[in-house]
C-alpha cells in the first residue's frame, strides 16, 4: 500500500488548524500541526512533509521567514494561508518561493482541491525514467526537460520550483507564440486561480533572474498582452 502524503499545517489558530487537519485526514492525508515558525522549521526536517500549509502571522519567526528558509534548502511545495489579502502580501509570498496563496476565510473544498493540484504538479519531480516521449526542448545554452524537471543553463543546472519550470517549458515549447497572462494562468496553474495576473509577472521576473537573455533567445514582454519565448531560428 502506498504511504500517505504528509501535510504540515503551520497556524497559531488551533481551531483553524484542527479544522484543516480534519478535512485533509478525510481525504487520506497524514497531517501534523505546529503553531509557530521555529517549530515549523524543525518539523520540516523531522516530519518531511510533501506540502506545507503556512500562515503568515506567526509568533516568533513569521511565515515569510519560514518560507524563505524552507525554500533555501528544499523544494517542498508551500501554500500560504493568510488573512492578509493585499496584492503586496501575495506577490511577496510568491517571490519568496510559495506555490500558491489563499486568503482567509477560505472554502474547505477549495483548499483540498488546491492541495491536490499543487501535489500533482510537484509529483513529476520524483525520479521519472526518461523515455523517447520525454518532454524536452533545447536551445543554445539552454535545455529544459519537464520529464525529469531539470533546467541546464550555460552548462549548469538551475534550481527552480515546479511552476517556474513548467512556465518556462510551456513558453519555450511554442517559440515566438504570444500568450496572454490569463492563458498562462490557465495552462500552468490548471484550475481557476483566485488571484490576479500579477502571479504570472512574479514568476516571469524570477525566471529572468535565473535565465538571462541570450543572443539566440529571450523571454519577451508584449506590453498590454502577455509574454512569449522569442527565438531566432528553430529549437533543437
Amino acid at each position: 500500500m502506498a504511504s500517505k502524503q504528509k501535510i504540515l499545517i503551520v497556524d497559531d489558530d488551533e481551531n483553524i488548524a484542527e479544522l484543516i487537519s480534519l478535512y485533509l485526514i478525510k481525504e487520506c492525508f497524514e497531517t501534523m500541526i505546529v503553531g509557530d515558525g521555529e517549530s515549523a522549521l524543525t518539523a520540516v526536517d523531522s516530519f518531511e512533509p510533501n506540502l506545507i500549509l503556512l500562515d503568515l502571522m506567526l509568533p516568533g519567526i513569521d511565515g515569510y521567514q519560514v518560507c524563505r528558509e524552507v525554500r533555501s534548502k528544499r523544494q517542498t511545495p508551500i501554500i500560504i494561508l493568510s488573512a492578509k489579502g493585499e496584492v503586496f502580501d501575495k506577490v511577496l509570498g510568491l517571490e519568496l518561493g510559495a506555490d500558491d496563496f489563499m486568503e482567509k476565510p477560505f472554502d474547505s473544498k477549495e483548499l483540498v482541491a488546491r492541495v491536490k493540484a499543487v501535489l500533482r504538479r510537484y509529483k513529476p519531480m520524483v525520479s521519472v525514467p526518461e523515455t523517447n516521449s520525454e518532454k524536452r526542448v533545447e536551445y543554445p545554452d539552454l535545455i529544459i526537460n519537464q520529464t525529469n524537471y531539470s533546467v541546464i543553463y550555460m552548462g549548469k543546472t538551475v534550481e527552480m520550483p515546479p511552476k517556474e519550470l513548467e512556465l518556462l517549458y510551456f513558453l519555450a515549447s511554442s517559440p515566438n507564440h504570444v500568450f496572454t497572462r490569463e492563458q498562462l494562468l490557465d495552462q500552468i496553474w490548471g484550475y481557476e486561480y483566485i488571484g490576479d495576473t500579477r502571479t504570472v509577472d512574479v514568476h516571469i521576473k524570477r525566471l529572468r533572474e535565473k535565465i538571462k537573455d541570450h543572443a539566440s533567445w529571450k523571454i519577451s514582454t508584449i506590453w498590454g498582452i502577455g509574454y512569449k519565448f522569442e527565438v531566432k531560428g528553430n529549437p533543437s
